[in-house]
């Protein structure tokens, strides 16, 4: 297929990218553009849209101006997969595009760095190699930022485009989302000195034509006789913390169930500092059995009765337990509510979520599927039920669960060669690993994290139509989370927009003063 040309539009690095074959998106265009003519970008746009070629095409602008290049990526087997893209699109020798790998040796480091013309890199080891000085950034005409929504804090992000204001190197940041915070929002555009924000959404104009259509459905579920039973013996241990904890004034809630996680490791820092020693102990001892029975219950209630038998069971198994954790276990209420958890899993009970992950998957036999689920103890028990029922699946878990990468990438290899249909994964398969796009995306529960939540639905609809199936148990935090997740992707949408009219103010008022000074008149101040 000949190129299409309204390509050209990206200017004479055209001239540096293989674009037979690939399809004309106006968006992308447009997008490109605009970073050529604005300097630091940050482009916000779902998983699936293209990113990586927006990065090729300033990538390619750079090196038609005969500059290098350097693209950074969270993880090696993103930066690998970007070093492969690069390779087969980009017009120049392959030896030219170097894989920056702690592995190779400093002095064959340094010689293949001095000779790339675009360096792809994870940014540890970009930025561990700038510090020992075997990287040099001189001559490089762009850095691309990819799942740039870490550059802030003390990440290696950071650093790195610290040494790009420094020396006046462009930058162009590329994300899902950015979160949906303000503050975050704005920190993540001053580390990176952003210019411009050029966000876009499914439904805008230029993108539209060009998404595949996503179906989301809302899955409740009641949790059922044998949950109910259980949860009503973990209550009164419980509600007896909680009334502690809110007696001298640590935590003010009615019901232990409804406390968010974050307001309880907020309870936990402010003990810390309590210099009462009596008082302090007091304290701890309440907090450490609500700590753990809010988290067995919410296990209990939204994962299942494995993960929280699992749970109790790692409690017990722990040489060292503290008083709380001790007299915890062998509460009557908590020990009942142990036998009860065992006899069910004998009798194989569980969370009605699993029958209604069953149900889903026999209405999408022999399409490919991900799960998505928290906890390792809930993915070990859906691949169970999965394979007894039939189905062909396996857990894609982490390095914390002893897989290598290479494990990884053998795994979702044999996924990508359909060897097996569902793929249960952790948190692991939202971001940074070249996993296919699939027919079928499962939430085992909702997040309520925006970035998150993007980057699961991205794994479907890409190139072909999906299905996003997620699954709330009634009455639970699930309900909680699936209203917080729709409210912080509205909320990031709308401070992107307010963020990046101030970013196109400052810079039309920057151009005023200019345009002043030039004429010798005097250019008024500009506000903060």
């Amino acid at each position: 297929m000949e190129p299409d040309p309204r390509w050209l539009g990206i200017g004479p690095g055209i001239n540096f990218i293989k674009t037979d074959g690939i399809e004309f998106r106006e968006y992308q265009l447009n997008i490109i553009r605009s970073a050529q003519r604005n300097g630091n970008t940050l482009v916000v746009i779902p998983t699936g849209l293209g990113k990586t070629f927006i990065a090729t095409a300033m990538i390619a602008s750079a090196l038609a101006a005969g500059k290098k290049a350097l693209l950074l990526a969270p993880t090696k087997p993103l930066a690998e997969q970007h070093h492969s893209t690069l390779s087969s699109f980009l017009k120049v020798e392959p030896s030219e595009v170097l894989f920056l790998s702690g592995s190779l040796v400093r002095g064959k480091r340094a010689e293949a760095e001095s000779h790339a013309r675009v360096i792809v890199a994870t940014p540890q080891t970009a930025s561990n190699d700038m510090k020992s000085g075997s990287l040099s950034m001189e001559g490089v005409g762009i850095v691309v930022f990819d799942e740039c929504h870490h550059a802030v804090g003390k990440y290696a992000y950071t650093y790195i485009a610290n040494e790009c204001k420094l020396k006046g190197i462009p930058v162009l940041g590329l994300t899902a989302s950015p979160g949906s915070k303000k503050e975050k929002i704005e920190a993540l555009v001053e580390s990176l000195g952003v210019q411009r924000i050029e966000a876009r959404t499914s439904s805008d104009p230029d993108v539209s034509r060009y998404v595949m259509p996503k179906n989301t459905h809302i899955v409740n579920v009641d949790v059922g006789v044998r949950l109910a039973e259980i949860a009503r013996l973990i209550a009164p241990d419980a509600e007896a913390s909680l009334v502690s904890l809110n007696k001298v004034g640590l935590l003010h809630f009615k019901n232990f169930a409804r406390i968010p996680k974050g307001r309880l490791i907020q309870a936990g820092d402010q003990i810390s500092k309590i210099q009462d020693s009596n008082f302090k102990f007091a304290a701890i001892y309440s907090y450490v059995r609500l700590l753990n029975l809010s988290h067995a219950y919410d296990l209990l209630m939204t994962e299942g009765i494995y993960p929280f038998h699992r749970y109790l069971e790692g409690l017990a198994s722990r040489e060292k337990k503290s008083r709380a954790v001790e007299n915890l276990l062998s509460s009557k209420n908590l020990v009942k509510a142990r036998e009860i958890a065992e006899k069910a899993l004998k009798n194989g009970e569980e969370h009605p979520k699993v029958i209604a992950v069953i149900d889903i998957i026999k209405d999408y036999r022999g399409k490919s599927c991900i799960i998505f689920a928290q906890y390792r103890s809930t993915i070990k028990m859906l691949v169970e039920y999965l394979q007894n029922n039939g189905f062909s699946a396996k857990a894609f878990v982490g390095k914390r669960e002893g897989v290598t990468q290479e494990m990884q990438k053998g795994i979702i290899l044999d996924f990508r060669e359909r060897k097996f249909d569902v793929l249960v994964a952790s948190s692991i398969a939202e971001e940074g690993l070249d996993i296919p796009s699939v027919d079928l995306v499962i939430f085992y529960e909702p997040i309520p994290s925006e970035i998150r939540n993007i980057q699961r639905r991205g794994r479907t609809g890409r190139f072909r139509g999906g299905e996003i199936y997620i699954l709330a148990a009634n009455g639970t935090k699930d309900e909680i989370y699936l209203r917080i997740s729709d409210q912080r992707e509205k909320k990031a949408a709308d401070e992107i927009r307010k963020i990046n009219a101030r970013l196109i103010l400052r810079a039309s008022q920057a151009g005023r003063q200019n345009t002043l000074s030039a004429s010798g008149q005097q250019p008024p101040v500009l506000p903060m």
